[in-house]
């Protein structure tokens, strides 16, 4: 359900305006004008739904959308005066749920967090929960917990993602490419190896002597083989 949002933009105007139309429809709203105080928010506050500008006097937004993206799968719609492809794309790579360039009709950015909204609503109908090997393991995608007989585990971010993506397409192999753009990114730099190191603590965390989740497929990638 989403009831408080939060709007991240660095024009006074913007802030105001949506706000107004906002709380007409009867949403808490929340409003930043630069990144550090949204982050701020956003890690006290129970937020549902952001509406980020890209364009901000700190951090930019892509950081931000990187930063809540590590440890919240929370909706977010992206403000922008990019108009590039290009750029669209990155967008929505680093994690937004839909895009608007700016200026903007705010009736059309209601409406577009109305279709997302519909769109959660239809997915938290879907199964959430998978269990494996007569719960051994559990996985609860909607409060993003995985419990390991009986426990609850400690995962960071990055490990319940993986787990979750792997678990999702069982038996089929990922690529060290293919998981390190669908969990940290198209656009991130950094050594693919790491996909490695967070299998490795994954694995440790949910396998043990009698129950094997996660097969290496040498030379390629892993795949997920929980029964």
């Amino acid at each position: 359900m989403i009831k408080n949002i939060l709007i991240i933009d660095d024009e006074e105007q913007i802030l105001e305006v949506v706000e107004a139309y906002l709380m007409k429809d009867e949403y808490n709203v929340f409003k930043a004008s630069n990144g550090k105080d949204a982050l701020d928010i956003f890690n006290k506050e129970d937020i549902h739904f952001i509406v980020l500008d890209l364009m901000l006097p700190d951090l930019s937004g892509e950081e931000v959308c990187k930063k809540i993206r590590s440890k919240s799968n929370v909706p977010i719609l992206m403000l922008t005066a990019k108009v590039s492809e290009g750029d669209r794309i990155k967008g929505l790579d680093i994690g937004a749920d839909d895009y608007m360039v700016k200026p903007f009709s705010v009736k059309e950015l209601l409406a577009r967090i109305r279709a997302i909204k519909r769109r959660l609503d239809k997915d938290i109908i879907k199964k959430d929960i998978i269990r494996f090997n007569n719960d051994d393991l559990v996985i609860d995608k909607s409060k993003m917990e995985v419990i390991k007989k009986g426990e609850v585990l400690n995962l960071t971010p990055t490990e319940f993602n993986i787990l979750k993506i792997l678990s999702k397409n069982k038996n089929k192999v990922f690529s060290r490419e293919e998981l390190v753009i669908n969990i940290l990114g198209f656009d991130y730099d950094g050594y693919d190896r790491t996909i490695d190191t967070h299998i490795k603590n994954l694995r440790r965390k949910i396998e043990d002597d009698y129950n094997k989740y996660i097969k290496t497929v040498y030379g390629v990638g892993y795949r997920f083989i929980g029964g």
